[in-house]
């Protein structure tokens, strides 16, 4: 059984086509489509928009300066979405759910700073809020990448990850 968008949004439909575009393989289309659609939604928008439009927008960056001020925007975001308005999107999302991905990107970002301690409290932020993860295909992705992003930090490794959201198949 699928759960249903509790009713439509057509920012967030914009955004999720904008970002199947982006994963298609055409990163400089999408990434100019959501440059324009955050310009339209605005610093104070709805917090819900700006945390997903961010969280995707980061993720068509290959520099990882850029990547993380939009993954900073996106935690920032998620931290004004009311659980009402994530159910008002779709029934089955919770924002507790967004938090453990949002810490492992910024995490990653970081790592692949160099800023290894800014790095450490976020990847502990993604393992301490990991639970909220669902069991099912999506969970166990993000627990696995919080695992690897840890073992990146421990090691020191700067590189970016062949499984991270953007990299080359």
């Amino acid at each position: 059984m699928t759960t249903a968008p509790a009713s439509p949004d057509p920012t967030m439909e914009a955004i999720g086509h904008t970002v199947a575009e982006g994963r298609a393989g055409d990163s400089a289309s999408a990434r100019q489509k959501l440059l324009s659609l955050w310009s339209a939604i605005g610093v104070t928008g709805d917090p819900l928009h700006r945390c997903s439009l961010a969280h995707y927008l980061a993720d068509l960056y290959e520099d990882p300066a850029q990547a993380l001020a939009w993954d900073i925007r996106a935690l920032d975001a998620a931290d004004a979405v009311t659980e009402q308005r994530v159910q008002e999107h779709h029934t089955s999302l919770h924002i507790a759910g967004f938090y453990p991905s949002l810490h492992l990107n910024l995490a990653d970002n970081y790592r692949r700073l160099g800023s290894f301690e800014a790095a450490t409290e976020h990847i502990n932020a993604a393992r301490a809020q990991a639970p909220e993860l669902p069991q099912d295909p999506y969970g166990d992705l993000l627990r696995s990448a919080i695992q690897e992003v840890a073992e990146a930090i421990a090691g020191r490794d700067r590189t970016r990850r062949a499984s991270a959201p953007g990299s080359p198949a």
